[in-house]
């Protein structure tokens, strides 16, 4: 350990939350910390994975960490062989997703495993514009075998044209094939997510590093700023939003939209004024695909998309139409933003001495601008295109069981494990086979009980790390996406220290310096109290958040590294921004006046 005697919380000694107890039983054994393991797994340094899952999990979202835990590890450890990694770890405590990242520390396996990660990653990179190019065809046509899957509700009877074709294969059959196919497509998109995504982080690494090598005194956003301006999918959305609120404002039909309501009625408004069926069938156009959207990360069935619920994209064309009118610009900096890039890239460019150093700072910021929009390209396909759509063919399947009385509600499904649905199906279709009583009062009772659980788990507190303080923190990715390096520990463990205090350090993510009221929110929900100059204090942003962006003077968040979201975007909008703070949620409150500087990472508190 770093510190001596100090530690964080072991993960064999958590308490239980009140009300809680079983809730073991929500999560399948190898998701949880074990006796038989416990020498190992308590001198390990975890941390929860808030960014990803902020809330206590529901047994089927569970699906995403546990692939996650698979399929990432599967290809840093055994696809890509990176030098120094072996995956992260990922366990459950109480509900909450807390992950560990494994680090190769031994010089001889460094250096046996770069052999192999030099001739697999060089072929990537040699080849990435062709390589992304089918990548992208892939993940399309993953979400196209998606949207093919079909749970259709039980016949009384089967069809007599079945019978007198001879299809054998019966209701039961097609509804355990396509749950079968629906699993098999959700790992399909996890191979995807994880097939060029180090390689993604792994070029701005090795500029990063060169970068420090070269010049000690470098920040790390200055090093972001070298490859910012970049013209990405996930600000594609947002675009089509202030486009829509132009043409709103264009042809007159703005003021239903700033009314708002239901969507139905704002779109029925906005349709019986002249020139309102342009609009409506312009926004119709734009629904796909851009508004499959998640209003969060994407990775829970708790973040809807856009086409879940309108009231979310047009209540931000309504700020954007209110902007226009009142004669502001909505429009990212993006000319301000590619100049500084050049310049600072110029600059720093010149303080190199040999042609060699040139050359090869040359080469990797090349290769860094080249790949990098994959960093945030792979999350549309993703988490957005695909996920949203996954959780509504979940919710078809839930609908099957609320179809046919076994479950009160579609959304019970998601109180199941994905491995449970199976017992649940069959249980479900041998009691419509054979017109027996089957085991619904078993899922009625286990349902009620979850649900009591998992109130009891959302009012618990998880403690930002359990287990062993690490010597360093040099994981890459742990740094970078989730700003957990060896300041934050410390902050970390002086937490009861800093309550109370004036001052907030964080991963300092876009540079300048900004004052206003902040505006604590902590859902997408709440999106709709940001006022024009407030500074927003969130755990964690999404990319839904985009237009947000143009009203704050600053962001701040609890979670996060210098390639979190809310970096980038501030640092694509000009804007201060300070991640990774750990307590800023907690520490200040809507109102207060906050100043950011983002240049150093620091928020203090004003008032």
């Amino acid at each position: 350990m770093a510190d001596g005697d100090r530690s964080f919380p072991s993960p064999f000694e958590v308490e239980t939350p009140v009300g809680a107890e079983g809730w073991e039983r929500l999560y399948p054994y190898y998701m949880h910390f074990g006796e038989d393991r416990r020498e190992v797994e308590e001198n390990q340094f975890w941390f929860w994975d808030s960014m990803h899952y902020p809330k206590a999990m529901f047994p089927f979202d569970m699906v995403m960490p546990e692939q996650t835990h698979l399929i990432l590890n599967q290809n840093t450890t055994r696809y890509m062989v990176v030098p120094t990694a072996k995956g992260i770890d990922h366990r459950v405590v109480n509900g909450y997703v807390y992950i560990s990242p494994n680090l190769v520390t031994e010089p001889d396996e460094i250096a046996r495993r770069a052999a192999l990660f030099e001739a697999r990653a060089g072929h990537y990179f040699t080849n990435w514009r062709s390589l992304y190019d089918k990548w992208v065809e892939k993940a399309k046509a993953t979400r196209e075998e998606l949207e093919s899957l079909e749970f259709a509700p039980l016949p009384d009877e089967e069809p007599l044209e079945r019978v007198q074709a001879g299809e054998d294969r019966n209701s039961a059959f097609n509804l355990i094939h396509t749950y079968n196919q629906l699993l098999e497509n959700m790992m399909k998109i996890g191979h995807l997510h994880f097939e060029m995504l180090g390689l993604g982080y792994g070029a701005y690494v090795t500029f990063g590093e060169f970068c420090r090598q070269a010049f000690p005194d470098i920040r790390d956003q200055t090093v972001a700023q070298m490859v910012a301006g970049i013209d990405i999918l996930m600000f594609r959305p947002d675009d089509e939003l202030k486009r829509l609120a132009r043409l709103a404002v264009e042809l007159g039909v703005a003021e239903p939209i700033k009314a708002g309501g239901e969507a139905d009625a704002v779109l029925a408004a906005v349709g019986g004024i002249d020139g309102g069926e342009r609009w409506v069938a312009d926004l119709e156009g734009v629904r796909e695909p851009w508004f499959w959207f998640a209003t969060g990360a994407g990775m829970t069935h708790e973040d809807p998309a856009w086409n879940d619920d309108l009231r979310v994209p047009l209540g931000l064309i309504a700020t954007y139409i209110e902007k226009i009118e009142a004669g502001q610009n909505i429009e990212r900096p993006l000319e301000t933003v590619e100049s500084e890039r050049d310049r600072i890239t110029a600059e720093y460019r010149e303080l190199l001495v040999s042609d060699e150093d040139r050359k090869a700072f040359d080469e990797l910021v090349e290769l860094a601008r080249m790949v990098y929009p994959f960093v945030e390209n792979h999350n549309f396909y993703c988490e957005h295109q695909h996920h949203t759509r996954l959780w509504n063919k979940i919710r078809e399947l839930g609908g099957v069981f609320a179809a046919s009385g076994y479950f009160a509600d579609a959304e019970d499904v998601w109180y199941l494990h994905r491995y449970e649905v199976y017992q649940a199906l069959w249980d479900m279709l041998t009691g419509w086979a054979t017109e027996t009583p089957d085991g619904r009062a078993h899922w009625t009772r286990e349902i009620a009980e979850r649900k009591r659980i998992l109130d009891a788990l959302n009012q618990w507190s998880p403690p930002a790390a359990l287990g062993a303080v690490p010597e360093s923190m040099t994981e890459p990715f742990t740094v970078m996406l989730w700003g957990v390096n060896d300041e934050t520990i410390q902050r970390w463990l002086g937490a009861d220290a800093a309550e109370g205090a004036s001052e907030l350090l964080g991963v300092a993510a876009s540079p300048g310096v900004a004052e206003g009221p902040a505006r604590v929110i902590f859902s997408p929900s709440e999106l709709d109290q940001v006022q024009q100059g407030e500074v927003l204090v969130c755990p964690i942003t999404a990319p839904s958040w985009a237009p947000v962006f143009t009203k704050i003077t600053a962001a701040v968040s609890d979670i996060g590294g210098i390639m979190a979201h809310a970096a980038i975007v501030s640092r694509e909008y000009g804007l201060p921004a300070v991640v990774g703070t750990g307590f800023g949620t907690k520490s200040i409150k809507t109102g207060q006046m906050v100043r950011v500087d983002g240049g150093r990472g620091i928020v203090t508190l004003v008032e």
